[in-house]
């Protein structure tokens, strides 16, 4: 079934709150001060029953300029307004500014309710209903129907109740299957119950017992109960006038504006971009570091504007802007807002937040604008490859896409599935790269082999950790290897026993150092295993002998740790010998091993060590299994 809410909009004393209580039997005004002075003053909240058997939720709003700010966030939410204008006073300030608000907001659906219509002749009525019509004029209720009704003499209720239960049929299907998110328009407690929290579901569904968390306080808290219009309920959904019973939390720590959220499913911002329009008739344009009050949600803050496009938003124009917030905002992209002026308050436009965790732009940037073009009307793919385009030097994960985009998770793992599909985006175990990110980190990699080559031009190559280091330092171990693989793949890098090269490199020796090569592994052949030579055994501490030996370490010689080295094709039988051993007893001593081997138990240590730190073998008290 379709959640309904119903909101009310006009000037004071139009007989908003009247009506409602004819509608309902309910009267919305519950402050002593209200019930004294004859106006409403906060948000009145009630529900009632259509014939199609639907409930409405219902926002009462107070009309009086005074009090704009309660009415900002009870507008929050709503499907179907009822414009109430008195039929003896006509249209006045207030219903013109709750229109534009209204408008902004992006309500498409609502009734034109002419009250009081008992007070005045069918020729005033009809005059009245000719001023409606030319202020609503492209204006999203232009077209709506117009009801004549008397909330006190009961006159036209009964069609009016019909119209809202047709509209109500065409209202659309909230997004139930979002994350879930309500911003608070109440806070209070119950004696027995604790801390209450009320507003409009704007998308997903809570359930009792749900982890939520309160923003921007970032406090956790657990869903005890909840009522939707009173009744208690498992479960709320996107578009139903909620009431949440919370534990963990005091009222004094939460208040109207504050979000209450799936943990992790948005983002807080301290800078957001817009696309902004402003109202012609209040003759306010916009330049730079202009200071405003923007309304979103149930909240207000203050900002300062940067056009992007112009170095002003002209009244009754459009144009892209970053807005510089006061205070943190949680919102999502799509999300709608109002904007009044600083001093005096008066409403002057709204807009819609295309990005809320943009960089710092500046103003004739056509590849800003060209971004936010993309963000603004492509689709989720569109969106997410835009954001790995701005983070460069991030890694991004799933969790940030949830919380930037607001969508769910499958979404946006079929959005991510076609972007590395197109290669545009390259994946690195849990993180998420623009492919032009990644192609910076692989010309990074060759750039640094390339000059480690001319450097070292015997060396086989360079080793993995250090290389890592050097590209980026925040990259993990494993991460790398991703990368590394990727390279391999592509036939732009080798990697052999630890150690990374350029695809083409291959070590070059001259007729001296060809010498020197043959010096070296006469010497290590020499002795076996009778006496296991140094470095300093081979190469007297000569510069150009080392270099050599550094090249042949893993083809000729192997490096058995810091100071040991010996022929490779024995250290190769050596080793299979041993695997076929454990393979057929499962374990060896030193002592076993220094027999098969041949010799000393200096030299048989030394080896098993080497086995032991490339997990060749595992030691277990004083013999070795294999690893």
């Amino acid at each position: 079934m379709k959640n309904v809410i119903l909101g009310t909009a006009g000037h004071i004393d139009h007989g908003k709150t009247t009506l409602i209580k004819a509608l309902t039997g309910r009267d919305t005004d519950s402050l002593k001060e209200e019930k004294q002075r004859g106006i409403s003053i906060n948000l009145g909240f009630t529900y009632f029953d259509l014939p199609s058997k639907k409930r409405v939720g219902i926002v009462d709003v107070p009309g009086h300029e005074k009090f704009i700010k309660n009415m900002l966030a009870g507008a929050c939410g709503i499907d179907i307004v009822l414009l109430v204008v008195a039929a003896d006073e006509g249209v006045m300030p207030q219903t013109a500014e709750h229109l534009d608000i209204l408008n902004y907001l992006g309500v498409k659906k609502g009734i034109i309710v002419l009250t009081k219509c008992d007070l005045v002749d069918e020729e005033f009525i009809e005059l009245v209903k000719d001023e409606v019509r030319e202020k609503t004029k492209g204006l999203f209720i232009e077209n709506a129907p117009i009801v004549e009704v008397d909330s006190i003499s009961r006159r036209g209720l009964d069609e009016l109740i019909k119209k809202i239960d047709e509209l109500s049929e065409d209202i659309e299907e909230k997004k139930i299957d979002s994350p879930a998110r309500m911003s608070i328009d109440r806070v209070f407690s119950l004696k027995g119950f604790g801390t209450i929290v009320t507003g409009t579901l704007i998308e997903g569904q809570i359930s009792v017992d749900d982890e939520m968390t309160i923003y921007p306080s970032e406090k956790k808290v657990k869903v005890r109960n909840i009522q939707v219009h009173g009744c208690d309920v498992k479960e709320a959904y996107a578009g139903q006038r909620t009431a949440i019973n919370l534990s963990n939390i005091k009222v004094g720590e939460i208040q109207r504006g504050d979000v209450i959220a799936a943990t992790g499913s948005v983002e807080e911002s301290m800078m957001i971009d817009v696309n902004i329009s402003l109202v012609e008739h209040c003759k306010k344009s916009l330049k730079h570091w202009d200071r405003i009050r923007i309304f979103h949600g149930t909240k207000q803050i203050l900002c300062r504007i940067v056009p992007l496009n112009e170095d002003e938003i002209h009244y009754g124009e459009s144009g892209y802007a970053q807005l510089r917030l006061e205070e943190k905002m949680v919102a999502k992209k799509g999300d709608r807002f109002i904007i009044r002026s600083y001093s005096p308050m008066d409403t002057i436009g709204g807009g819609v937040i295309i990005d809320t965790a943009p960089k710092k732009h500046k103003i004739y940037d056509e590849s800003v604008i060209e971004a936010l073009k993309i963000k603004e009307k492509g689709e989720l793919k569109d969106i997410i490859e835009e954001y790995l385009k701005l983070n460069l030097s991030n890694y991004i994960t799933l969790k940030d896409l949830i919380s930037y985009t607001g969508e769910k998770e499958e979404y946006i793992k079929e959005g991510l599935y076609t972007l590395i599909s197109e290669n545009k985006v390259f994946c690195v175990n849990k993180y998420y790269l623009h492919i032009s990110h990644y192609n910076k980190l692989k010309d990074k990699t060759i750039d640094i082999l390339t000059k480690y080559h001319k450097q070292y031009r015997l060396r086989k190559g360079i080793l993995k950790e250090e290389l890592r280091s050097r590209v980026d330092n925040n990259l993990k171990v494993k991460d790398m290897d991703v990368i590394l693989n990727k390279m391999v793949e592509d036939k732009q890098i080798k990697v052999k026993d630890n150690l990374v090269s350029n695809y083409e490199f291959e070590v070059v020796f001259n007729q001296k150092q060809l010498s020197i090569k043959k010096e070296i592994e006469n010497a290590v052949r020499k002795n076996q295993l009778s006496c296991l030579v140094t470095k300093d055994d081979i190469c007297n501490k000569n510069k150009f002998y080392e270099e050599v030996l550094e090249a042949l370490i893993g083809d000729t010689v192997q490096k058995l740790d810091d100071k040991y080295y010996v022929d490779k094709d024995l250290y190769e039988n050596i080793k299979q010998n041993l695997i076929d051993y454990l393979k057929k007893n499962k374990q060896i001593t030193v002592a076993e091993f220094r027999d098969i081997i041949k010799s000393n138990r200096k030299t048989s240590i030394a080896i098993l060590e080497h086995f032991d730190r490339n997990r060749i073998t595992k030691r277990i008290e004083d013999k070795r299994i294999l690893y």
